[in-house]
């Protein structure tokens, strides 16, 4: 389980660490991948084989799916932590997730998400606003 929130900062090679309660999850290596909410996911290497088998099970003749399906791989890069626990994160997704210096890793149970400090604090204060409401139509 990944769980808990950790504001980080970004080295000037573009390096964050993981927190060290999540480096041993992620010693095999990890999958980094554009979010759909401005912020990155951090895979496992075993649930990123999950979250890519069932990309590639949707019908291609879907628009929406070879879209998705764009999006998911064309920003996904294979990485792995150096020795003191930290992870590259790439330019390109620097730039997506608008990450500059500080950087929030939130665990998602089954992954982290990164996100830019400002952006999340702009989706936590919309979240403790709208919680009830967004909960009253998510089907659990």
């Amino acid at each position: 389980m990944l769980l808990g929130e950790y504001e980080l900062r970004i080295d000037y090679k573009g390096r964050v660490a993981i927190p060290a309660r999540f480096r041993e999850e992620f010693r095999g290596g990890l999958v980094l991948s554009r979010g759909f909410d401005k912020c990155l996911i951090a895979y496992t290497m075993t649930e990123w084989g999950k979250v890519a088998e069932r990309l590639v099970a949707l019908p291609l003749t879907q628009l929406n799916t070879r879209r998705i399906s764009r999006f998911t791989f064309s920003g996904a890069f294979d990485l792995e932590l150096d020795r003191q626990g930290r992870v590259i994160i790439p330019p390109t997704l620097r730039q997506y997730a608008e990450i500059n210096d500080e950087v929030v890793v939130a665990g998602a149970y089954s992954h982290l998400q990164l996100w830019a400090k400002e952006l999340w604090t702009a989706e936590k204060e919309f979240m403790s606003e709208h919680a009830a409401e967004i909960a009253e139509v998510v089907e659990m």
